[in-house]
């Protein structure tokens, strides 16, 4: 078998990677450091296997992209979310219906926001402490996912909110501080880079659109390193753009 036909192979098995039966999505362990991590995801299990043979996998350094006239992206979000866990491989928290996405003609919903420390997506070389992923699902089960990049400074109170109501240890999910407002965790300006990539965790299904803003927010020093007692590493390496072009929004 060579490498699409591989592709085409493994594709099916990750098509909803976000609604997998528990018996599929839990049958492998895998983490961000050792033998069972980002070096081996590909080995774990035939679904994974995509992780190393894929060839439009993220997260990538974002260098050099090119100035295009984008579809402005336009968020409908509620201002709470539902639910807050801690998963084992990150802290989510989880959103009910209605929340949507729409970039141009496709609307996505809303699933959950989850974070990763150091930043996953570079740009020109730099890292940031911190990275948020907003995953949204269109009906077709595509994906689009918003990437914010967290930089240290001046608090930001919906981090602070998040940072003080998760959960220490791994569990089922819990009730969301209703304090907690996604929106507030968006800079002024909703510049993006665009590309088509995966998801940056197990199954690693090239089935993501990626939209990461230019512009980073601000959170405290203090909230990172909170956040860092449950997670000092939970972020995949950068992979090869293999010629991928990243679009900027004009």
């Amino acid at each position: 078998m060579n490498r699409r036909d591989a592709l085409k192979a493994f594709a099916g098995l990750a098509l909803c990677p976000l609604c997998r039966p528990a018996s599929a999505a839990e049958g492998a362990h895998w983490s961000y450091e050792g033998a069972s991590g980002p070096a081996k995801w590909g080995d774990l299990d035939a679904a994974s296997k995509v992780c190393t043979i894929g060839l439009q996998q993220s997260p990538i350094d974002i260098v050099a992209p090119i100035k295009s006239q984008l579809p402005p992206l336009k968020l409908n979000w509620a201002k709470t979310a539902d639910t807050i866990v801690n998963n084992g491989h990150t802290i989510q928290l989880n959103f009910a219906e209605g929340s949507t996405l729409t970039v141009g003609e496709r609307k996505y919903k809303l699933l959950q926001l989850h974070f990763h420390r150091p930043s996953e997506h570079m740009v020109a070389g730099r890292s940031y402490p911190m990275e948020a992923h907003f995953v949204h699902r269109a009906d077709s089960g595509a994906l689009a996912v918003v990437g914010v990049l967290m930089s240290t400074g001046k608090p930001n109170a919906a981090f602070a909110r998040v940072v003080a109501t998760m959960p220490a240890r791994e569990g089922p999910p819990v009730k969301a501080d209703p304090g907690f407002n996604p929106n507030d965790m968006l800079p002024k300006k909703l510049g993006y880079y665009r590309y088509p990539g995966s998801l940056t965790t197990p199954p690693c299904a090239e089935t993501v659109e990626w939209l990461v803003l230019t512009n980073p927010i601000t959170v405290a020093e203090t909230d990172v390193a909170a956040f860092a007692r449950l997670y000092p590493l939970n972020a995949r390496p950068v992979q090869r753009d293999n010629r991928r072009y990243v679009l900027q929004s004009g």
